[in-house]
């Protein structure tokens, strides 16, 4: 008997199957001695939609909602039902004794395996690949070290439970608000408290009012100090007092009246798991969440370079000690050869700060894999990316930074001024990353920098005295990286899950991003007042999102889960249905639909902006009206209009049918009969032509006449 192994992708299918020694080539799958390998192609089968329930339901009504049906069904997805189809038909080969799924080692990978077993009335034994890399030794170790499937039914239920509870609510809110307010307004468990936390600081920033403060500074020749009250504020809040301090020692010299130098220890920081890559990703490199977990992916699966992504932990276990010397001589070339000779030769020194098998659950860290890395094979963002990872695990193994905090206080006529610096004793970890000894912020307004060697009762004289004057600075918007950040503090979906939150919030119009901070937009702001507060607070998902990661572990109770979601379902659509809230759609025209008189709305879409009519029952679309720019038609010398199209943006003359692309290239468009006929007439009724169009048109109309 063979086994029907079910990958999540072709791709990862082509790469168990070559290692495995499938080499007959089907259009469906691959097949060997022992092995038939397929694949999913993400998810093959869903939860259906609510008119495959009831008719009624394909027309939205609130009256309708809540929809809350006492048994889920499931529905194969139609864009892809040629895979699940040949999968079915796989599935009742007599030759195949067991399944050996082989999905993502995760909870979104093991649903898409479950649900198409499901579907497919799967009755046989079946076993579960467990791999945290995609290296060959990886697949053959799994393989050898099969887990029972059984083992995951926690994991199944949890990721059942999340998406059951995601349809129950999303749909139901978003019917709710959309059949409410007569406007496309999605809501849901996780992008709704999400969506608030950006709302919140909106209007934190538009009700933040500055005000002004001084700062006294002296300037010591080499290096500044700045004054500081007895209760330890640098803020002065009235100009009169910060003219008095600085009146009072200038033309004066200071003492040293305190020297404190404490030695401080930084540890390395740990390893990655997915959203602290994210990130420093979009720190150092600008890259949305999305985009490095696509990266990420590539680096993964493609290129075999790194373990698992979407994982939550940032440490490693202990049985993984023993690989890390082949991990870094797999990586040992290029920039990394010589911070990996300057480890120390024999055992390497690993810090138990990172190895906790306790808190190692379904995958370890982000961390290199055995695979010999080629630079050369990599893009520039897989470059990024990977530097990242493999900096943050080669400093695991290098000494923490050490240093003295040097701390001054400088007396002058009785006032007190602080200065504050470090003294580098040993670069430790930071040598991976090539940091300079120098200049960091430190709170209070106060910065560390060099300082020179000074001892109490040192006289030391002022250059300069600096009356500043500041404005208090609201927060400012969240960037993807303190998103992220927030999203993980309040227990916000889960690292896989947190770009794609990220990213429905931008393709629903809610939010935006302008430069590499997300701005929610009018439509954000006006829907975060349409839902009730508790799908707002994050506190309500946190709770849930303990409660899948308790199912998942076999603690939870999923029943009583998805009970509480289906009361949950039916107070927040009761509450929207007894709103009294007005919504006026942000981005509402002056013009009217030629159809049913309805305001027409403007919406970004592929191609550019349309506008479509606001009533959900219509139908009608146009382009919206382009933009005219201070660009000449070679031919009619009228302003051209300014759109954009498959090949980038584009100017084009209407009467004259003429495009040219922004780079320079002209094309010239296919008239039209009309056009045609347009053309002939204007140009025939002239004498003489000054261009070539009008001296071919000519020639045509003679031949014509001729004919």
């Amino acid at each position: 008997m063979k086994s029907l192994i079910l990958a999540e992708k072709p791709s990862v299918g082509k790469e168990i199957a070559r290692v495995l020694g499938c080499k007959q080539q089907h259009k469906h799958y691959y097949e060997g001695n022992q092995y038939v390998v397929t694949w999913a192609l993400g998810h093959l089968v869903t939860l259906a939609e609510p008119e495959e329930y009831a008719d009624k339901y394909k027309t939205w009504k609130l009256e309708d909602l809540p929809i809350l049906p006492s048994y889920m069904k499931l529905k194969v997805m139609k864009e892809t039902s040629h895979q699940f189809r040949a999968i079915s038909e796989l599935s009742k080969r007599a030759d195949l004794g067991e399944l050996i799924i082989a999905t993502d080692a995760g909870r979104e990978g093991e649903l898409v395996a479950r649900w198409i077993m499901e579907m497919v009335r799967w009755k046989k034994p079946f076993k579960r690949l467990w791999i945290s890399s995609q290296t060959d030794q990886a697949i053959r170790s799994g393989f050898a070290q099969l887990k029972e499937g059984s083992n995951y039914n926690p994991l199944y239920e949890s990721a059942a439970c999340r998406a059951q509870a995601d349809w129950l609510i999303g749909l139901n809110v978003t019917r709710a608000l959309t059949s409410k307010y007569n406007a496309q307004l999605s809501a849901g468990r996780v992008q709704t408290p999400t969506l608030s936390m950006l709302v919140d600081r909106e209007k934190s920033i538009r009700s933040f009012t500055p005000e002004p403060y001084w700062n006294v500074r002296l300037d010591l020749g080499g290096f500044h100090a700045l004054w500081r009250s007895v209760a330890g504020d640098t803020r002065i809040l009235n100009e009169e007092q910060g003219v008095s301090i600085r009146n009072k020692v200038i033309d004066k010299n200071g003492e040293v009246s305190s020297v404190q130098i404490k030695e401080k220890l930084e540890p390395h920081p740990l390893a990655y798991d997915l959203t602290e890559l994210q990130r420093d990703a979009n720190r150092k490199y600008g890259f949305s969440a999305k985009h490095t977990s696509n990266v990420l992916q590539k680096l993964y699966e493609r290129h075999k370079l790194v373990t698992y992504p979407r994982t939550d932990s940032r440490y490693l276990t202990t049985d993984m000690v023993p690989t890390f010397q082949y991990r870094l001589k797999g990586m040992s070339v290029g920039p990394y050869s010589s911070l990996i000779r300057s480890l120390p030769k024999g055992k390497l020194p690993i810090s138990k700060r990172v190895i906790d098998d306790s808190k190692v659950t379904d995958h370890h860290a982000i961390i290199p894999t055995e695979e010999p890395l080629l630079l050369s094979q990599l893009d520039s963002d897989e470059k990024k990316l990977y530097d990242l990872i493999a900096r943050r695990f080669i400093s695991l193994f290098y000494p923490p930074y050490r240093f003295d905090e040097v701390q001054l206080i400088i007396e002058v006529a009785e006032e007190a001024f602080h200065a504050k610096g470090h003294v580098v004793k040993e670069q430790g970890w930071k040598a991976v990353y090539s940091m300079q000894k120098g200049v960091a912020e430190i709170e209070d307004d106060v910065q560390a920098e060099s300082l020179p060697v000074l001892k109490k009762g040192d006289k030391v004289s002022i250059k300069k005295v600096d009356l500043q004057k500041r404005l208090t600075e609201p927060p400012s918007q969240f960037n993807e990286a303190e998103l992220l950040g927030g999203m993980e503090k309040h227990n916000l979906g889960t690292p896989a899950t947190r770009a794609d939150i990220i990213e429905k919030l931008l393709q629903t119009e809610t939010i935006e991003r302008r430069g590499n901070r997300l701005h929610p937009t009018a439509k954000g702001m006006q829907l975060i007042g349409l839902v009730a507060s508790e799908l707002r607070t994050p506190e309500m998902t946190a709770k849930w999102e303990l409660e899948l990661e308790s199912i998942a572990h076999g603690k939870g109770n999923s029943k009583k889960f998805l009970n509480d979601i289906r009361d949950q379902t039916k107070s927040l659509v009761d509450e929207i249905a007894g709103s009294k809230v007005n919504y006026k759609p942000h981005n509402l025209t002056g013009s009217k639909c030629p159809e049913c008189g309805e305001f027409l709305v403007e919406r970004k879409g592929k191609k550019g902006k349309m506008l479509v009519c606001n009533n959900r029952e219509c139908t009608y679309r146009r382009a919206a009206e382009n933009q005219f720019i201070n660009k000449r038609c070679p031919q009619c010398h009228k302003k051209m209009e300014l759109r954009t199209g498959k090949a980038g943006k584009y100017v084009h003359c209407r009467p004259c049918n003429v495009i040219e692309m922004l780079d320079g290239e002209q094309r010239k468009a296919r008239a039209n009969k009309h056009q045609e006929r347009r053309l002939l007439d204007k140009y025939k009724a002239k004498e003489e032509t000054t261009n070539s169009l009008g001296d071919a048109l000519m020639a045509a109309i003679k031949q014509q006449d001729h004919d």
